[in-house]
């Protein structure tokens, strides 16, 4: 299985839901990373296109960066955590980059780290797919 990483940075703002309660709206820059796997190379040696995926990526964030994610669709009804801001940039991708990826190629995983050391992590099972 060959797997291949894109990763980005954006800064934003949010308030996230703790114990019932909403805590004070703050920033993070946050880096985002988005694995695709497959288990074989093109003819050329290559997985997939690295840019094809950071297009994706990048779309995917594009609406989030130097903005409030709590104002920000889809966060408007979901408790903006990393873990669900992980869930979304990896469906997201993979829903962008359905058709364009080659066969047996999928978007296995989205990570979302908000601060050094703290890291969520969103797994994608290649049915579950959007």
């Amino acid at each position: 299985m060959y797997v291949l990483s894109v990763k980005t940075e954006f800064c934003a703002a949010h308030a996230i839901v703790l114990r019932g309660e909403r805590e004070p709206v703050h920033g993070h820059n946050f880096v985002c990373r988005v694995e695709v796997a497959g288990p074989q190379l093109d003819a050329e040696g290559l997985l997939c296109d690295f840019h094809a995926v950071e297009q994706a990526l990048l779309a995917v964030v594009g609406p989030f960066t130097n903005k409030n994610l709590n104002d920000t669709p889809p966060f408007t009804t979901v408790n903006p955590t990393a873990e669900r801001l992980a869930e979304h940039i990896g469906t997201a991708v993979a829903a962008r980059l359905r058709g364009d990826l080659p066969r047996g190629v999928h978007v296995v995983r989205a990570s979302v780290t908000e601060a050094p050391g703290c890291e969520a992590t969103f797994v994608l099972r290649k049915d579950e797919e959007p």
